[in-house]
Order: C-alpha cells, then structure tokens, then sequence
C-alpha cells in the first residue's frame, strides 16, 4: 500500500506572500463588500470558503492564477503582495507580445462598484467611497484609478452622436473621481439643479466652460460656479 504524499512546506518567501495577502485582505474586506466565500466561489470557482483561506492562511502557496484573481478583487497589483509572481506574469505577457493575433486578457484588473446616476451626484459628500452594501454589483476594468471610482450605466440618448465620438444608451462607463477635467474630457458632473449627476464633453468656448451633449439635438449647459465636476470618464465597456 502507498503511503500518502506528504504535504510540501512552504518556504519563508511564499509564507511572507500570503501573509502580505491577508494583511491586504483584512484591510479592504469591508470597505470592497467581499469576503473569502466570493472570491473561492466566483473568483477562484471552487466548491467553498476553504479555497480562498488555505491562501490567506498560508496553507497552500500562491500560484499566478490565485493571485490574479485575489489582486482582481482587492483591486491592486500582484506586485502588492508577491513580487515573485509579478514577475513571472510580466514574462509571460512580454513572451506572447510575438504571438500576432493572439487575444488575452490583461492579467491585473481591477473591481469597481456599478451605482445610480443619484448616487453619482452625492459622490462628494460620501465620508466613504465604498461603505458596506454600497453597491451590489461590480465590474471589471484594467484601468488602475488615480483616486476612488465606480461605473454608471448611461441612460438617454443625449451622448449618442450620428457621427463621430458616441456613446449609445446601456454603455457602462467608468468615472475617475481624482482623474484631470481638462476641457475636451467626457466628464459627469452636478448641476444645482438635479440630485442627480449628468454626462457630458467639457468644452471651453471663448473663456467659458459649457457642459455639451455629443448629441446635436440636445441643449448645451453652461458650467458656471454652482456646478461641480464629480469625475471624468476614462472607459467605456459596451455589452451585448
């Protein structure tokens, strides 16, 4: 009869990885609304809890594929907690930069909330960007953002143009609440009028800022000192 395999220790290097990863972990569990039961389930599409605990435990050592998805869900790089592994991803990214045609996706991501157009508006006045249950539904971007950020559905036609730049009804676009408005920008922005933000292209016309619609037949606003900008649109994901 064989004797079971004996487990292999871990060496001082991948325990020092886990343990960066739970520091990480305990630190944004709350403010991100996850826990390690998403992340083995959805993430990781294991059976249990227990496949994203022997990680943050140090049970079992990270590989390049739990640390994508744990870097995915806390929303920083590899390289936050395993340089090691960081590495060995950027070798193989710049080893199949030859393969021509060849379609990956990017490695790191990073997960932001989807909110309401109401909640856009009162970005500025949240004491937290992600409180618990802010938000039941996220998405993906490898965009890494300057400051907080988060996706809003579009609703309207006011930015569908029938030519040029456009951005139809049902796109989701993700808003960088620290990035640059400079004008030429897509931007969401309060009126004082609204409780809720809106979505426009920043322009400057003679010295004067104006919100304007892509969309021809909608009206211009002027951008005067009661308006605020909340963010500027830096993707667009457009689903079918």
């Amino acid at each position: 009869m064989n004797k079971p395999t004996k487990k292999r220790s871990l060496s001082d290097i991948e325990k020092a990885e886990c343990e960066a990863l739970n520091a990480i972990y305990k630190a944004k569990k709350k403010a991100l609304g996850i826990s390690q039961e998403k992340i083995a389930i959805e993430g990781l599409k294991a059976n249990s809890q227990s496949a994203a605990s022997h990680y943050l435990t140090g049970r079992n050592a990270l590989n390049i594929e739990a640390a994508a998805v744990f870097a995915r869900y806390l929303q920083v790089p590899v390289s936050d907690f395993s340089e090691r592994l960081a590495k060995e991803i950027r070798g193989i990214s710049d080893s199949s930069e030859s393969n021509v045609g060849e379609a990956r996706q990017p490695v790191e991501s990073y997960r932001y909330p989807v909110i309401s157009w109401v909640a856009a508006g009162a970005w500025a006045e949240a004491v937290e960007p992600y409180p618990a249950g802010f938000s039941d539904r996220y998405e993906f971007s490898e965009y890494d953002s300057k400051g907080a950020a988060f996706w809003l559905e579009v609703k309207g036609d006011s930015m569908t143009s029938p030519v040029g730049q456009s951005i139809t009804e049902g796109t989701l676009i993700l808003v960088d609440t620290e990035a640059e408005a400079a004008p030429g920008k897509l931007v969401i922005a309060k009126l004082p009028d609204s409780n809720e933000a809106t979505f426009k292209k920043l322009v400057n016309d003679g010295g004067k800022l104006f919100l304007k619609p892509l969309n021809p037949a909608w009206r211009i606003e002027p951008f005067n000192e009661d308006c605020r900008i909340v963010g500027v649109v830096v993707r667009a994901l457009q689903k079918f």
